[in-house]
């Protein structure tokens, strides 16, 4: 259980290697990039959640990261579904799902980029001060 546990930790806090992982796995099998790449995106999403959460906490100290992505991802659900909802007359659950998703991992990535460089930035401040 262990080795289990450090290995979703070191991909949580390196999601970039689920990324290449995937995508080199799945470019493997199907031989198809596009199909890669949108499978490398999906499953890294839930990487970048849990490492945006982590960075956020620290960043800010706090406890509130898992619970402000997800209010987020809320909020965009909403949104995007209330736009489908007006232009189409209906939802389409998988297709709201999916843009959502797809929307998180870009937003999730600029934010892991940000905290991370917030945070060594600050350690740097803090340590020579």
């Amino acid at each position: 259980m262990s080795a289990v546990h450090n290995t979703l930790v070191f991909l949580s806090v390196l999601p970039f290697f689920p990324f290449l992982i995937v995508y080199g796995v799945g470019l493997w099998i199907t031989k198809n990039k596009k199909r890669s790449l949108l499978a490398a995106i999906d499953v890294t999403t839930l990487f970048l959640i849990v490492a945006v959460a982590a960075l956020f906490n620290i960043v800010f100290g706090t406890q509130f990261g898992i619970y402000l992505i997800s209010l987020l991802l809320l909020i965009t659900l909403g949104l995007i579904g209330g736009a489908q909802n007006r232009l189409k007359g209906g939802v389409n659950w998988r297709r709201l799902i999916r843009a959502v998703w797809r929307i998180t991992f870009i937003g999730t990535g600029f934010a892991y980029l940000l905290f991370t460089f917030i945070g060594i930035f600050g350690y740097i401040i803090n340590y020579m001060s």
